[in-house]
């Protein structure tokens, strides 16, 4: 079996530069790093660190990776993780990478070096090549909700494409024929998958027009820039009703058209997605798709204690569980 020094050798570095790319990779420039990870595929190179830190038997302590503690949905997710933990007599630790990539890095590098025995992430990019490099290095991981369904992995994620699907439903079902999309489908994989269903409620109905309308992010603010845009359209030409992607973008959309005196839902109805704590305390209640956002970090918990709990050999390599959303009917469509 190679040993880090045979990787040393044949990268021309010192052992402890191997042991910075299997640790601590961000102290390491990314020249210097790809020969030492090229080494280790040659030589077939198994740290030993990593099977003694993720043994069976010890008091779990898990590590959770999240996209962005800002958004209220993420943090539903990680209470869940937190209570579930808690019953189980885990330990856990929080990190957030408000949507850095580079951050999300070095907050992986954190959780390697504290020791924990497995990682639940909700990445800021799934392709990204540390995660990757996680995976060859055998940390157990669970990513929640930001994960194509193709991917060779564990995962706990909800039925966008249904949720897409339920949003546009209850606006044909109000009558409305000319509706919005109101998203980043060119960013966001979640969001192109919540399009696709909506598209597919529209199947055969050449009655209904959909508009697609940008939106730069997620955000509260992104939903009022798009509502001032619609207010500066004629009324005849405005679509009756918006399917949103998420509620943020919902209820700064409802906020902003009410302010430019446009009534919902009398003039536009507004359909959210997540079914936040905000939505049904807003001036009108949201309309709204519910995503199992505890449940989401409670199965990921469970997930990643199933998969420590067997011998490696016996772990499938992807197993892929879907929860599903439903619809809450409020005031605004």
């Amino acid at each position: 079996m190679a040993t880090i020094k045979d990787v040393a050798a044949l990268a021309g570095v010192s052992a402890g530069t191997v042991s910075n790319v299997l640790n601590r990779p961000s102290y390491v420039n990314a020249e210097t790093r790809e020969r030492v990870l090229a080494a280790i595929r040659e030589l077939d190179f198994v740290p030993r660190q990593g099977s003694r830190q993720f043994r069976p038997g010890r008091v779990r302590t898990l590590g959770l990776s999240i996209a962005n503690l800002d958004n209220p949905f993420f943090v539903d997710v990680a209470l869940g993780a937190e209570e579930r933990c808690t019953e189980l007599g885990a330990g856990v630790i929080f990190c957030n990478s408000s949507y850095d990539s580079v951050r999300e890095s070095h907050n992986l590098d954190l959780l390697v070096q504290s020791r924990v025995q497995g990682i639940i992430i909700a990445p800021v990019d799934e392709k990204s090549s540390r995660l990757a490099m996680l995976k060859d290095r055998g940390v157990p991981m669970v990513f929640v909700d930001r994960v194509g369904d193709d991917r060779e992995c564990w995962s706990v994620v909800v039925d966008d494409f249904r949720g897409g699907q339920l949003a546009m439903q209850q606006l044909l079902d109000r009558g409305h024929r000319r509706i919005a999309f109101l998203g980043h489908p060119e960013k966001s994989q979640k969001v192109r998958t919540r399009l696709a269903g909506a598209r597919d409620a529209l199947t055969g109905r050449t009655d209904v027009e959909l508009e697609l309308m940008a939106a730069d992010s997620w955000t509260i603010e992104a939903g009022a820039a798009a509502a001032d845009r619609l207010a500066e359209r004629a009324p005849a030409n405005r679509p009756a009703a918006v399917a949103c992607a998420n509620d943020m973008l919902a209820l700064g959309l409802q906020h902003g058209l009410m302010r430019q005196g446009i009534r919902v839902p009398q003039d536009i109805a507004i359909v959210g997605y997540d079914d936040l704590a905000w939505s049904e305390v807003a001036d009108v209640p949201l309309t709204t798709v519910r995503q199992p956002r505890k449940a989401l970090g409670r199965t990921a918990v469970d997930m990643i204690m199933d998969l420590l709990s067997r011998p490696p050999a016996t772990v499938p390599a992807r197993n892929h569980v879907v929860l599903q959303p439903e619809l809450v009917v409020r005031e605004s469509a």
